[in-house]
């Protein structure tokens, strides 16, 4: 899945319109941002090439070279570039090698990244929201600035982020989306309504990248 073509143009008028009307009541500020990925994992084709060379290294040593060490180290070495090629190539192969731990801290911190990378900790209160969506991963984290925390805690964020990862397993993520801002903007308006000369300091369009 491609970031820039995830979310139809149809869909992702009415995000950035739900978006818009959510933060219609309040100082409140979200923004939506999808990513292809949030890392490319290159250990995983090396440990990927290793594993499978050696296992052929070791499959054709025993069938024609008499279970032989001077065939089968050759062998992985040679197959291991093949072998590293197609994980590269098709990425789809890299889960078999990944930990749910390091997906989940990588996307954490990819988040972590982008919400400082876009400005989204430079709103006049701090109440900066951003929803990011790593699609190879198939994970969601959301992330808020530190005047959002005083009222909401991290928990909250969490359930919502769950909520949309359901979604795009169920492929619904536009759908789903869309009621968790709905959702949050009612949050928001409870703790943080509109102040007069309020500005839309956040695109309410979704933020893509690579």
């Amino acid at each position: 899945m491609k970031a820039k073509t995830f979310f139809s143009e149809d869909e992702k008028k009415k995000i950035s319109e739900t978006t818009q009307a959510a933060e219609a009541r309040t100082d409140g500020e979200i923004a939506v941002m999808v990513v292809d990925r949030s890392d490319p994992y290159r250990e995983t084709e090396v440990l990927g090439g290793i594993i499978f060379s050696s296992l052929l290294a070791l499959l054709l040593s025993i069938l024609f070279f008499h279970e032989s060490l001077y065939y089968f180290i050759p062998l992985t070495f040679i197959f291991f570039f093949p072998f590293r090629w197609l994980g590269k190539k098709y990425p789809y192969l890299k889960p078999i090698f990944i930990g749910i731990k390091r997906v989940e801290e990588t996307v954490r911190q990819r988040a972590l990244l982008a919400f400082y990378e876009k400005g989204l900790y430079k709103t006049r209160f701090q109440t900066g929201i951003l929803i990011f969506i790593s699609l190879f991963e198939h994970k969601v984290w959301i992330l808020a600035d530190q005047g959002i925390y005083q009222k909401v805690p991290q928990e909250s964020l969490d359930r919502y982020a769950l909520k949309i990862s359901q979604g795009l397993k169920e492929g619904r993520a536009s759908e789903t989306l869309c009621q968790v801002i709905q959702e949050m903007g009612e949050i928001l308006s409870q703790h943080f309504p509109l102040s007069p000369g309020d500005k839309n300091e956040l695109p309410d369009t979704v933020i893509l990248e690579k």
